[in-house]
């Protein structure tokens, strides 16, 4: 996950596709906005189970002057010893 994030704050979109599982990859990425800053990673949890895993995560940013928070718990799943993103959730704020 903490690769994965520092692929967005650097811009490296082969990364990510790289590391995206080939069901769920998209055929590219869009760039992010002009101005747009990261600020940073709070990984709150993380599970894993044989060869799947899921990572709950808060990424911070800013935009135009705007905070902007990220919540996700994203599925991940181990092939041939690499870890990919296969897809996340949003949960609900409470």
């Amino acid at each position: 996950m903490r690769s994965r994030y520092s692929a967005f704050v650097l811009g490296l979109h082969d990364y990510l596709l790289a590391t995206w599982h080939d069901s769920t990859r998209p055929a590219e990425l869009e760039a992010d906005p002009p101005g747009l800053k990261w600020l940073g990673l709070e990984v709150r949890r993380a599970q894993e189970d044989s060869d799947r895993a899921t990572v709950e995560f808060v990424a911070r940013s800013k935009l135009g002057g705007r905070a902007h928070r990220l919540h996700e718990v994203s599925r991940f799943v181990r092939e041939e010893k690499r870890w990919y993103y296969v897809d996340g959730d949003f949960p609900k704020a409470g």
